[in-house]
C-alpha cells in the first residue's frame, strides 16, 4: 500500500538528468526539455514447461501519477549501467535478479533495439529473447537491493487479450515482444 506519496524538487539526480535542449530549426530558435537517461535492456522469458511468459510487476511512481495505484506489468529489464558487462550480459544478470532463472548465456537471443520516451528521454532499450525451464530457476526472484518484484507468469493464451486490457498498466515494449513472439512462432 502507498501512503503519503509527494513530489520534491530533483536535488541530486541518480539516474537522470533533466536539461533544457536549446538549437535551431530550420533558421527557428527552439526549445525543450529533456531528460538524460541510461539506456536499458528488457528481456521476453518464456517459460517452456508451462507455456507462459515470466514477466514482473512493481510499483512504478510515474505510473502512480496517472492511475493512483502505480502497479505495472512488465518485462525483466534493467539499467545499461555497467560498462565491464555487454548488453547481453546485463540481461542474463536481470534475468537472475528479478526473476531467479540461470540463463546460460548464449541462450539469451538479440531481437532488436527502439527508443522509448522519445518526447522526453528518447533512452535506446535493446530487446533480448530467452526461454526458461523448471531446471534453471535457482531462487524466487523479487530484485536486490530494496526492489520489490513480484514474478508472475501469463499464460500464453491470455497474452493477445493482456495487449488490450487497459487496466493494466504496461509497456510499449512488453506489448511489441508478445507480437514478436506470435509472429516468430506461427511461421
Amino acid at each position: 500500500m502507498i501512503t503519503d506519496f509527494a513530489l520534491h524538487p530533483l536535488i541530486k539526480a541518480q539516474y537522470i538528468k533533466a536539461s533544457l535542449a536549446t538549437y535551431r530549426q530550420d533558421g527557428i530558435e527552439k526549445d525543450w526539455e529533456v531528460v538524460e537517461a541510461y539506456d536499458s535492456v528488457a528481456i521476453l522469458l518464456w517459460h517452456c514447461e508451462h507455456d507462459a511468459f515470466v514477466l514482473v510487476k512493481q510499483f512504478r511512481p510515474a505510473v502512480y501519477l496517472n492511475n493512483h495505484d502505480g502497479m505495472t506489468v512488465e518485462l525483466c529489464a534493467g539499467l545499461v549501467d555497467k560498462e565491464a558487462l555487454s548488453l547481453q550480459e546485463i540481461a542474463r544478470e536481470e534475468i537472475l535478479e528479478e526473476c531467479g532463472y540461470d540463463v546460460p548465456l548464449e541462450t539469451i537471443e538479440r531481437v532488436t533495439a527502439f527508443h522509448t520516451s522519445v518526447g522526453f528521454a528518447g533512452s535506446r532499450q535493446t530487446l533480448y529473447y530467452a526461454e526458461v525451464d523448471e531446471a534453471m530457476h535457482i531462487h524466487p526472484g523479487g530484485g536486490i537491493d530494496q526492489e520489490q518484484i513480484e514474478v508472475i507468469e501469463l499464460p500464453t493464451a491470455e497474452a493477445e487479450a493482456f495487449i488490450y486490457d487497459e487496466s493494466i498498466a504496461k509497456t510499449p515494449g512488453l506489448t511489441f515482444a508478445f507480437l514478436w513472439w506470435k509472429q516468430k512462432n506461427e511461421k
